[in-house]
């Protein structure tokens, strides 16, 4: 009878003990209102959210939720947790989920999905689950990740199925563009050359597959030695694994594909780099990937269209020709938002605070579009003359830079912050920071013309490197002791370890809803959580199933 007696106390202990150290902060139905279910008052200022009986609907375009933060996170552990939905055929990127984060200061945290279209050539990462805190904590060491074969310029980073993959120019007589996964440390793993061309271009993943484009790059845009494979591309190619890759034809007579990305669930490709520059105008435009062998014409406003994104329910094209940027309007129709101001070409684009901005050639600026043909200056990038990619990681806008290589991090207005040069190739007049992705909870880089992969940790993140599948998904984001978790429908999908670092996350910046560094969230979301403590996976299970 004693024993029994003794376990249950244990029992009650123990509970007691759990208790005390998770406590629930806030509690956000988001069914008909935006009140704090928790008894702790902390109800949410609604800017612009449809509040119906079942969830909350977040067009992407403007709708956030505001809750004062007066919940101290400090140093201490925490857990997030939201349902949400996301729809399977997208005109926008999926935005952020959450976030508490002051700028100035690098500290907080951010919650969110990565849907980068127009990172340079390449839709680098898409439907990526992000989770990350920061207390102005690292962010200037880059860390040399290899080079991929014998390349000269790594076209493009892209996050497919786990795992991080980069194309490539290889510029040498008997060379050709790869495809490289990966594997660790400074390792490549060679998936192909599909192409007799010199290079390997765009890349995005498409319907649950990579999907890659070939281009003849002669070099010379780069004050580099031309290279003697003057083999064309105008290819795209579907991976299959290993080293097989499926033709999926070539887009009429152009010699390149220079940018893929997906809009409203078709694939997407631009055709207008240097290769095509002697091409009749109509193949200097876009095309539709409509089936095997089956590319569908969208037309060329004038100018050519080289990379491609999607922002706020728009598919755009960026031109390398007197600074035009384009909105797509359907057909062969397209809509003149240019030229930007002081430029003569566009090369990257991202949603940064919900706001589309680009980088460009010759002033080393960007640009962040205010509406029509108004643009906005937010700077150039110490005294460089090209922006290329442009990527938000763990809170920060990045871009890499030419002719030196360099990578800045934006600190509001149009301050630039460098943070890092990432090739010292000597007796060279250009050196490029030109692709970017975010992998494995880092921000990586890839260079011209030494070849090389670099990756930077600023705070610590965890990402999961898979696309999240559509419909309702149960989301959750632990900060423990010791590591940082994700978890989605209850299931563990990434951790990473914290270190000796404490990270204290204390700010005034109001929590957010649906609205972080990135961009508004384009979904539904319902039952939003905040505790105090690392839930258990017990826990997090409970809430899934409702109990």
């Amino acid at each position: 009878m004693k024993r029994v007696h003794l376990f249950l106390l244990a029992g009650l202990v123990c509970s007691a003990n759990l208790q005390a150290a998770t406590s629930l902060l806030g509690h956000w139905q988001l069914t008909n209102n935006a009140k704090d279910s928790s008894g702790n008052g902390r109800h949410a200022r609604n800017h612009g959210v449809t509040l119906r009986p079942d969830s909350a609907l977040f067009t992407g375009r403007g709708g956030w939720l505001e809750i004062p933060n007066t919940f101290d996170l400090g140093d201490q552990p925490f857990t997030i947790s939201a349902w949400i939905q996301t729809a399977e055929i997208l005109d926008d990127s999926l935005g952020d989920i959450a976030s508490c984060f002051d700028q100035e200061s690098r500290t907080g945290f951010n919650l969110g999905l990565m849907n980068y279209a127009g990172v340079t050539c390449a839709q680098s990462n898409w439907r990526n689950l992000f989770f990350g805190i920061d207390a102005g904590v690292g962010g200037e060491q880059w860390i040399d990740r290899g080079r991929p074969g014998n390349n000269q310029l790594i076209n493009s980073l892209v996050v497919y199925d786990g795992d991080l993959y980069a194309t490539t120019w290889e510029p040498g007589a008997n060379d050709r563009g790869h495809i490289y996964r990966y594997a660790g440390g400074t390792n490549w793993v060679d998936c192909g050359s599909p192409s007799p061309a010199n290079a390997i271009k765009a890349a995005a993943v498409y319907q649950g597959k990579l999907y890659v484009s070939s281009e003849r790059y002669s070099g010379r845009g780069s004050s580099l030695t031309a290279s003697p494979n003057e083999t064309d591309g105008g290819h795209v190619y579907r991976y299959e694994g290993g080293t097989n890759w499926t033709d999926c034809g070539k887009i009429g007579d152009v010699r390149s594909v220079s940018g893929l990305a997906v809009y409203k669930g078709k694939l997407y490709a631009g055709t207008g780099t240097t290769g095509a520059w002697r091409d009749t105008p109509r193949h200097r435009g876009m095309y539709r990937f409509d089936g095997i062998g089956k590319w569908t014409d969208c037309g060329c406003p004038g100018y050519r269209i080289t990379h491609i994104g999607v922002h706020d329910g728009s598919l755009y094209g960026l031109s390398y020709d007197d600074g035009n940027f384009y909105r797509y309007r359907g057909g062969t129709n397209w809509l003149s938002l240019g030229p930007v101001p002081e430029t003569t070409q566009v090369y990257g684009m991202m949603s940064y605070k919900g706001n589309l901005h680009v980088a460009t050639w010759p002033t080393g600026s960007v640009f962040e579009h205010v509406t029509g043909t108004n643009w906005l200056h937010r700077g150039r990038l110490g005294m460089e003359k090209e922006v290329m990619a442009l990527s938000v990681y763990n809170g920060k806008f990045y871009a890499g830079t030419l002719p030196l290589a360099d990578v800045y991090r934006y600190d509001g207005n149009s301050t630039w912050t460098k943070n890092g040069e990432l090739d010292h190739t000597p007796n060279v007049k250009y050196r490029r920071a030109w692709s970017m992705a975010v992998y494995d909870g880092k921000l990586f880089c890839g260079t011209l013309p030494s070849g090389h992969v670099l990756s930077l940790e600023a705070g610590k993140s965890v990402t999961h490197d898979r696309a999240l599948p559509s419909g309702w998904r149960h989301i959750t984001a632990v900060r423990g002791q010791r590591e940082l978790r994700l978890y989605i429908d209850g299931k563990l999908v990434s951790r990473r370890g914290l270190g000796n670092k404490r990270f204290h996350l204390s700010n005034k910046t109001p929590l957010k809803i649906g609205l972080g560094q990135h961009d508004y969230f384009n979904g539904r979301m319902k039952d939003v959580r905040l505790h105090r403590g690392a839930l258990s996976p017990a826990e997090i299970m409970q809430i899934v199933r409702g109990d």
